[in-house]
């Protein structure tokens, strides 16, 4: 791994566990085992570091998302590839997927990043699935983007207990958890 993904890493870790706020350069530097000078080879101050760890974040579960995604398959089925997707990237990737959680509506992230959901590719993808659905009478009438935001929150609230092993997620209650989000969003 490299210096920078180290620090990265690091990043993601600390804010994981002790919150964004308590995220200093010197516990940086120890965790990541640099030293003080190396960080600003890579990141001009601690916002710019914070915004690349969100970037690739959102990167990864965009990436994630779309495996195994079929265009031409039927728009239930690619719905539920997007949120069994979803759901796995949170079970496989907690870290990243709190911070982005917990981050994305964020005044530390940038409103230019905040606001590149639509360069994304996986998020295109989406947004793309429930227009297409709107347009064949099949999803509710509203903003895209809100509905998009409802069948995340599902997700997201499904995993935040999960996390805390408030419930196992087996299989049938993943494919309940599908089949609801999917139900949500019907008319």
């Amino acid at each position: 791994m490299s210096k920078k993904q180290d620090i990265m890493t690091a990043t993601l870790d600390l804010i994981h566990e002790e919150g964004l706020q308590s995220v200093t350069f010197s516990k940086l530097f120890k965790r990541a085992n640099v030293g003080s000078g190396t960080i600003y080879n890579y990141f001009t101050n601690k916002e710019d570091l914070v915004n690349e760890v969100y970037r690739d974040s959102r990167l990864k579960m965009g990436e994630f998302l779309i495996q195994g995604y079929d265009p031409n398959a039927s728009l239930y089925e690619r719905f539920k590839c997007l949120q069994m997707n979803r759901l796995k990237f949170g079970m496989h990737f907690p870290k990243n997927f709190l911070f982005i959680d917990s981050y994305s509506f964020s005044p530390y992230i940038s409103p230019e990043l905040r606001n590149q959901d639509d360069d994304y590719h996986s998020s295109k993808i989406i947004q793309d699935l429930i227009v297409d659905g709107q347009r064949q009478g099949i999803i509710k009438e509203m903003d895209s983007h809100l509905c998009h935001q409802l069948i995340h929150g599902i997700i997201s609230s499904i995993l935040k207990g999960y996390f805390v092993n408030k419930y196992p997620l087996n299989e049938l209650q993943i494919q309940q958890i599908i089949e609801a989000s999917w139900k949500a969003i019907l008319i």
